[in-house]
């Protein structure tokens, strides 16, 4: 069956489809001898594709893993710059990429899949997948909730109101439970400092129906097939 290149790539686990577009843009993809274009159709049992001149591996297993990522790890594959990468910290037998982002000052559940579908309905703003943070902030403390709970705007574009609980205040600190739902660039640290507040701390404790529970910092796990059923679920697969 003809299908599209980059859910092809996706599916036998060489990257994510927005990844795959880029190797294909790149010229690094052929199909029978010839380089791909993007939007090119293929057939995996009939074509013979390669990428960098290795023909693909057998369709992959789904694995899908959630990590508690530490503070100071990038959320790349790779990284020229020599910077420690969230992915050195799994080692499942198989290439799996992150789903989304967290910078790398952020800490918390981070999941990792060779499942290219589940991956981008994930990351894609329609989704509406709820993702929960616990941030520790300074500043001005009395009116800090009132602040992040505005809907304010980013790249443009206003966000959805944030769902903005506190959950406790110690001396110069407070920490609050923040739930959103589009994941804009860095979203929740620019609304931080739209309210004139600073970041102390931010870890994701949830995403969707996943919670980052006690996993340990640097620790990774496979998904339960309940969880990873209801993660589907959520995304409409």
């Amino acid at each position: 069956m003809a299908e599209r290149l980059q859910k092809i790539l996706s599916a036998h686990g060489i990257a994510s489809r927005r990844a795959a577009e880029t190797l294909i843009l790149q010229g690094r993809v052929t199909v029978n001898g010839r380089i791909a274009v993007l939007g090119q159709t293929a057939d995996a049992e009939q074509d013979r594709i390669c990428v960098d001149g290795a023909p693909l591996p057998e369709r992959a297993e789904t694995v899908c893993l959630m990590l508690y990522k530490p503070r100071g790890y990038v959320t790349t594959l790779s990284d020229e710059r020599g910077r420690r990468t969230a992915a050195s910290l799994v080692d499942c037998g198989c290439r799996v990429y992150p789903v989304g982002r967290l910078d790398s000052q952020s800490e918390g559940l981070l999941l990792f899949t060779n499942d290219g579908a589940l991956a981008e309905r994930l990351m894609h703003p329609r989704g509406k997948i709820e993702k929960v943070y616990e941030v520790t902030v300074r500043g001005k403390l009395d009116t800090a909730q009132e602040l992040l709970s505005r809907p304010i705007v980013l790249d443009g574009r206003p966000i959805a109101p944030p769902l903005v609980k506190k959950l406790r205040e110690s001396g110069d600190k407070a920490t609050f439970e923040i739930t959103i739902h589009e994941g804009r660039n860095r979203q929740i640290r620019r609304m931080c400092e739209a309210a004139g507040l600073t970041v102390a701390r931010l870890c994701r404790v949830q995403e969707g129906s996943l919670r980052l529970g006690a996993l340990a910092v640097g620790k990774w796990r496979h998904l339960t097939v309940q969880e990873l059923n209801a993660l589907r679920e959520e995304v409409g697969l």
